[in-house]
């Protein structure tokens, strides 16, 4: 075996042991909430059109967990119970601890083998959707492991993929750099006396904001896995983009856009505006990246390179946007409380992390939402609409509204032409 080979597998072998010592996410002791907040069609409606538009929707989906964690392939297999889930780990505890919610819930559409991402062929099946979130950016080959995914993803499959984000994170690497420099190892005292020793950084470092804000500093395995993981590569956009098309993928949307739009949020309002607004969408979503500085991750819908037509063109650009059926999206509220002056309400995505993605809405555009029940196309909304008046001006009032609610990740669309 070449010395490069060799490197490689010592780096692997090191993140698995790492994983069997510091689970990742931590072990859950039961998913009831979980189950039930799945319960709700309209939410697992939503999600399927998310990844397929224009796919009628089904539920006996084929779905690959790769790297699957501690619970992410049985949360999958109690979301989808008439879905065949197959998860896959590294490691040893991880694949344990799911069995152990496996048997707790008898999920039996649920099956767990110990298995490299860059293995995944061996298990001779092909998959209409792939879970790969926080996988990638530790193996010792990324583009090795995407082009494997890519391999077992069928023709019009889709593929969940999320990786680290290099800006946001540059807190974290110098951190990193520091433990490297200092020799921290990653046992029970070392950690302890590392998260005591970040407790005295400025708050004007860098990782400050995700030390107080951060779930994943609040656990010692969170710790571990920021600061101490033996492999960690991060994306800006362009890099992402460049991964993706290495691998014969195509990017076909953020999992949550708004971030990355600059007609969402804050900077509408700046003089910068009108030129962000014309550059081509790849270079919008990079200067997104660098304007808003703190994304600590990408979380991007995957395609092959195949002929989509018009499922994923923008709804005020799509030819039969008539018959396009809007869907709520799940994290989508709406707050009347503490509301900025002339709005009646204004609509949050809860999944989004920059306060300045706030959608205000006024009376009318509250009534526009509350047609929305995910069986009217938008075509039979503007109908309903008619008190609003029924005139070229109104309906290109509410197709923009529409533009918005889908920018801000508030709506996905059913255009499949079934309802059922």
């Amino acid at each position: 075996m070449k010395l490069e080979d060799l490197e490689k597998l010592s780096i692997t072998n090191q993140v698995r042991d790492f994983y069997d010592q510091h689970p990742y996410p931590p072990p859950v002791s039961g998913l009831d909430e979980y189950r039930q907040v799945w319960q709700d069609e309209s939410r697992r409606r939503a999600d399927f059109h998310l990844f397929w538009p224009a796919k009628p929707y089904r539920e006996n989906l084929q779905i690959l967990v790769a790297g699957c964690g501690t619970s992410q392939a049985a949360k999958y297999a109690v979301r989808y119970p008439s879905a065949q889930i197959f998860g896959v780990d590294i490691s040893t505890t991880s694949i344990q601890e799911t069995e152990k919610l496996k048997r707790q819930y008898d999920l039996n559409n649920l099956e767990l083998v110990q298995l490299p991402i860059e293995q995944v062929e061996e298990l001779d099946k092909d998959f209409d959707q792939i879970i790969c979130t926080g996988v990638l950016h530790h193996l010792t080959d990324p583009q090795v492991g995407l082009h494997a995914l890519s391999q077992v993803l069928k023709p019009d499959g889709a593929l969940h993929l999320m990786v680290y984000a290099t800006y946001g994170r540059t807190g974290i690497y110098m951190l990193q750099e520091y433990a490297r420099i200092a020799g921290v190892g990653d046992t029970q005292q070392e950690i302890n006396d590392f998260a005591y020793t970040l407790m005295s950084l400025s708050r004007s470092h860098p990782l400050a904001p995700l030390l107080a804000e951060s779930p994943d500093f609040r656990t010692r395995a969170g710790l571990a896995d920021a600061l101490l993981n033996p492999q960690d590569s991060a994306y800006t956009v362009p890099e992402l983009m460049e991964l993706i098309s290495s691998t014969g993928l195509s990017f076909r949307r953020w999992l949550r856009q708004a971030p990355y739009l600059p007609q969402c949020g804050k900077f509408v309002e700046t003089p910068h505006f009108p030129r962000l607004d014309q550059l081509p969408l790849q270079d919008q979503f990079a200067a997104m990246e660098l304007l808003r500085g703190t994304m600590l991750r990408h979380s991007a819908i995957i395609h092959h390179q195949t002929d989509f037509t018009d499922e994923f063109l923008i709804p005020s650009n799509h030819p039969q946007w008539q018959t396009m059926i809007p869907l709520r999206s799940p994290g989508s509220i709406i707050v009347q409380d503490n509301l900025p002056a002339g709005a009646d309400a204004v609509i949050i995505n809860q999944q989004h992390t920059f306060p300045d993605l706030v959608l205000p809405v006024d009376k009318s555009r509250l009534q526009i939402i509350e047609t929305i029940d995910g069986l009217r196309s938008m075509g039979e909304i503007i109908s309903c609409l008619s008190s609003l008046g029924n005139n070229q001006r109104i309906e290109s009032s509410i197709r923009n509204f529409f533009q918005q609610l889908w920018n801000y990740d508030h709506v996905v669309f059913n255009t499949s032409g079934s309802t059922k």
